[in-house]
């Protein structure tokens, strides 16, 4: 019997695996292809995670910008990162793989028992399931992107030479979304913030091919296709422990989910170290307090209306509100899209939007 197992090898299900090898807890880690390389594009803002280090990043943009209607420079430092670096800054040899598939599991008083598809089984006193979120089709609000790598030079073409944009609603009602990736290489996407269900790849793909083609660039073979899950709830209940994605740490307007992984994982793996002289149950308890304390639950419904508030925007309205969401004070800025736990933070920053907005926005943001 293992202490902890986890099911997904990605930076979710790796971040918290090793924490909890480091509390010295037997830690094995579950997925079809644990070795897998990660082929995902990850960034995040520096104040997330100050302890990154420069191995894990790949990009650190000198200048990032972003457009509703006019040009915004965002006073925070946003990081590209490096899935190699990060990877190893992740992984601790202490962590047992397991090659398979989790496809059930098995509850007891003592503990869990993982069945994986082959038929075999696990014993573990915490599962752990950081597989990232479920699909189910037209049932999610959902963040949906499609993305092609280029040079530098054919980046510059496409974007205006901006070296990092962060949002470009100019052509809205999808926005550009361009990153350095290093060695002459910058991702350049076209990306439905929210919509349920999400908007078809294929819409995104022929947006993103004009674009391409207006600036005279030739679409490469390198293409990043995403879908995320933006309504995925908090995982309270059950006797497995909800992780990453899976267990609703993606920021319901933002989309973002891996700088809160890796910064949560140390805290959920000493919970877990913590409570499980006392069983299974109590060391469950502990660790979704620590991910899911009362000011968490709160700022995650605020977040909700945020998202709520921007799927029900007219196509039109996006570029105004989002000019007025880049010009909100850095602190505010923080708040809303970093303060997991900020309630005040996040609700000045809510607040702040309605008291600047036009009538025509703010009807829409106090539904």
């Amino acid at each position: 019997m293992v202490d902890v197992l986890v099911a997904g090898a990605g930076p979710a299900g790796w971040s918290v695996a090793a924490a909890c090898a480091r509390e010295g807890l037997h830690t094995a880690l579950v997925d079809p292809a644990p070795s897998r390389p990660w082929t995902a594009t990850y960034a995040l803002w520096r104040d997330e995670l100050p302890s990154l280090p420069d191995s894990a990043i790949a990009a650190a943009p000198a200048t990032t910008v972003a457009f509703g209607r006019t040009r915004h420079v965002l006073d925070r430092e946003y990081l590209v990162l490096d899935n190699t670096g990060l990877r190893h800054w992740v992984t601790d040899e202490r962590v047992e793989l397991r090659q398979g598939k989790l496809d059930s599991t098995v509850h007891g008083g003592h503990g869990s028992t993982a069945v994986l598809a082959d038929g075999s089984r696990v014993a573990a006193a915490i599962v752990v399931d950081a597989r990232g979120s479920r699909r189910r089709a037209g049932a999610r609000t959902e963040q949906t992107a499609y993305g092609v790598t280029l040079s530098t030079a054919e980046a510059a073409a496409v974007t205006g030479g901006a070296t990092a944009l962060f949002m470009d609603w100019r052509n809205s009602p999808t926005f550009l979304y361009s990153v350095p990736l290093g060695h002459d290489r910058v991702l350049v996407e076209e990306t439905s913030l929210a919509r349920k269900p999400g908007l078809p790849l294929g819409v995104l793909a022929d947006r993103l091919r004009a674009r391409l083609a207006r600036a005279g660039v030739t679409e490469p073979r390198r293409r990043e296709r995403v879908r995320i899950a933006l309504d995925t709830p908090p995982s309270l209940r059950g006797s497995t422990l909800g992780f990453g994605a899976a267990g609703g740490f993606v920021h319901p307007a933002t989309g973002y989910s891996v700088a809160t992984s890796l910064a949560l994982a140390p805290a959920v793996a000493a919970a877990l170290a913590d409570g499980l002289p006392a069983g299974p149950s109590r060391a469950l308890r502990a660790a979704r307090h620590a991910v899911w304390p009362a000011s968490a639950l709160a700022v995650h419904q605020l977040r909700r209306k945020g998202l709520h508030a921007v799927r029900s925007m007219p196509d039109d309205a996006l570029p105004a509100f989002f000019d007025l969401f880049f010009a909100l004070p850095t602190e505010l800025h923080r708040a809303y899209t970093s303060g997991r736990t900020d309630i005040s933070g996040t609700a000045s920053a809510m607040a702040h939007l309605f008291r600047t907005a036009p009538w025509r926005l703010r009807t829409r943001l106090a539904l």
